[in-house]
């Protein structure tokens, strides 16, 4: 890999740089490079013209301060990590959000360093914020095992693949002392765009998309898991409004709906066709009141498939609401068929 030139250099750091050194921003440059006074006011201008500075006062005695481009990048040991510290002292204050941005910028920060801390058995996380004239994006990757190593493990899941459909439904969680298994879940909602990828595979969720996507990829990150967010700085999504669309609010907060892609429970081209691999799709459904099935890029069912969740699952557990979305004909004729006697 070839070494980053100076000016990379400087991008990786300058947002950090400008706030320590407002005053005296070229001498700094010129010490941490060890050039001259004119070269470094040669970076100071490049840096100026791609936004990432900005310059105000008289020419003689300039002020600088960040500009419209941000980027910070730190790598923490994870022993004694503590997230919210993180978030507050080393990025909330580099970084020029709407309110309802940065609380979800908050949400998805501390949810996924404290998740490395938890859960990845790794030594090192390494977060990267950037932000650009028209979004926030933000990285966690950590040296660990890899969630869906982690749950296929700890849950004695058949195949990983498995457990990141696990994952997409929510309250999934290897401790349940310290984590309710809703982090994952909502942080996903939350931003324009999730992204998970870990142990060969990725798992993506787009704002507006009516799929996640499961891919088996081999991606740049061997080792441990790296997630993805990013949300646009025009958003009007608030945290709160997240959490509402999966909850009864305002009769009470608790997490009681979940939308489940159906296409997840497919392993490579195999059918969703009988009791077994329905058996294994409806595992923890009875964690929520409304589980919401949708069969979007699912062309057909088999009759025990259908039979064991609308007819066997939803008789033995009444309180759980299953309703399904986005049926071919021939899955809503299977559907119809396994609730006819119920009904």
């Amino acid at each position: 890999m070839p070494r980053p030139s100076r000016f990379d250099r400087l991008v990786a750091t300058v947002t950090r740089d400008v706030v320590d050194h407002p005053r005296d921003l070229t001498r700094h440059y010129a010490d941490k490079l060890g050039v001259s006074r004119v070269a470094a006011n040669h970076y100071i201008r490049r840096l100026e013209n791609e936004g990432w500075i900005a310059r105000s006062g008289p020419s003689t005695h300039p002020v600088f301060s960040p500009g419209y481009r941000r980027r910070i990048a730190r790598l923490y040991p994870l022993a004694g990590l503590e997230e919210h510290v993180a978030w507050e002292r080393d990025f909330k204050p580099f970084l020029s959000l709407a309110s309802n941005v940065r609380n979800i910028a908050s949400h998805g920060f501390t949810e996924m360093v404290n998740n490395a801390v938890d859960h990845s058995g790794g030594k090192s996380v390494f977060v990267w914020a950037d932000q650009d004239e028209a979004a926030l994006t933000i990285i966690v990757s950590d040296d660990g095992v890899g969630i869906f190593a982690k749950i296929t493990n700890e849950l004695g899941l058949p195949d990983m693949r498995q457990a990141l459909f696990e994952l997409s439904k929510g309250k999934l969680t290897t401790d349940p002392s310290k984590h309710t298994g809703e982090g994952v879940f909502f942080t996903s909602r939350m931003f324009d765009y999730f992204e998970i990828e870990a142990n060969g595979l990725q798992f993506n969720h787009r704002d507006k998309s009516p799929n996640d996507w499961l891919l088996e990829v081999k991606g740049v990150f061997p080792d441990g898991t790296a997630v993805f967010m990013r949300i646009s700085l025009a958003s009007t999504r608030t945290a709160v409004s997240v959490f509402d669309q999966f909850t009864d609010a305002p009769k009470d907060y608790d997490f009681s709906k979940t939308i489940v892609p159906m296409k997840l429970a497919k392993y490579g081209d195999e059918q969703l066709v009988s009791r077994s691999q329905a058996k294994r799709f409806i595992a923890r459904f009875d964690r929520f009141r409304i589980v919401i099935l949708d069969f979007s890029e699912v062309q057909e069912v088999g009759q025990a498939f259908a039979d064991e969740i609308f007819r066997v699952y939803a008789s033995a557990h009444p309180g759980v609401e299953l309703i399904p979305r986005n049926m071919t004909e021939q899955v809503e004729r299977m559907w119809l068929r396994a609730v006819a006697p119920r009904a």
